[in-house]
């Protein structure tokens, strides 16, 4: 665990599962610093707030961590999320300083399709990285958040997750499964006073999808973050980005599957 000096104190304790990507760390510079920009009662990310950023990529992490600007502390700490063998002892030691206030669970990946039917590995990383972590890191971090009563667990899910297409079959699965479960959790985890945020954005255009082509209601990083910042503030349990989208993905559960083969974006 490296730890980048950035301010002073500790007011609370945010975990970004995937310290690099940039919707996470969009989130965390659209709800944070100023004590309006509250995750709930008592808890702000400004000065004093402990974020751990959580990835791979030691160097990566650590620059990732001196551009948020944020007056609190960065904490770096190492995440595999394919390694799913190591989950449990990864939260015993985010926990020991107590469990996170705020949990941005954002960690994944995208290979498009015709590369991950040439090299099934590929896919197997999407279904790991994307879906299968995600459950035994956050399940781990819930019972933390469940034992103390409180706490924010936001999972990026995504619209390819309502009903994946033929392009991206393997990437829409996991985030299917993700969303599931998300959902199923945010059951389980009601009435504890741990609450889940699941977040669908759109096509997001940033590092991941660079090069491909993009779709409708495209969306930014910037534009997720300020979404789940105002969700936060909020009592909903789940957020489009667009919010325009909800209505489009109610719509893709009722188009015939004849004509949904034909779709190609």
């Amino acid at each position: 665990m490296t730890t980048i000096p950035n301010g002073q104190g500790s007011l609370s304790r945010v975990l970004l599962l995937g310290g690099t990507s940039e919707i996470g760390l969009a989130i965390l510079s659209a709800i944070g610093p100023g004590p309006g920009h509250a995750i709930g009662p008592g808890h702000a990310i400004g000065l004093g707030t402990e974020v751990i950023l959580a990835g791979r990529d030691p160097g990566r992490l650590k620059t990732a961590g001196k551009s948020l600007n944020l007056p609190g502390t960065v904490t770096v700490m190492g995440y595999d999320a394919m390694d799913t063998a190591s989950h449990q002892a990864f939260v015993d030691e985010v926990c020991a300083g107590g469990a996170p206030d705020l949990v941005i669970a954002a960690a994944g990946v995208l290979f498009p399709q015709r590369e991950a039917e040439r090299d099934v590995r590929l896919a197997a990383t999407m279904i790991e990285t994307n879906f299968t972590g995600h459950v035994t890191t956050l399940l781990a971090l819930g019972e933390y958040m469940r034992n103390r009563g409180s706490g924010t667990i936001v999972v990026l899910s995504s619209v390819a997750a309502v009903r994946p297409r033929k392009f991206n079959a393997v990437y829409g699965a996991s985030k299917a499964g993700l969303d599931a479960f998300a959902r199923g959790f945010a059951d389980e985890l009601h009435g504890t006073g741990v609450r889940v945020l699941l977040v669908r954005p759109g096509f997001v255009t940033g590092r991941m999808t660079a090069g491909m082509r993009s779709a409708p209601m495209a969306t930014t990083p910037a534009a997720v973050g300020a979404a789940v910042a105002a969700a936060l503030r909020g009592s909903k349990p789940t957020v489009w980005v667009p919010a325009t989208l909800a209505g489009l993905a109610s719509a893709m559960r009722l188009v015939p599957r004849p004509v949904w083969r034909r779709i190609d974006r």
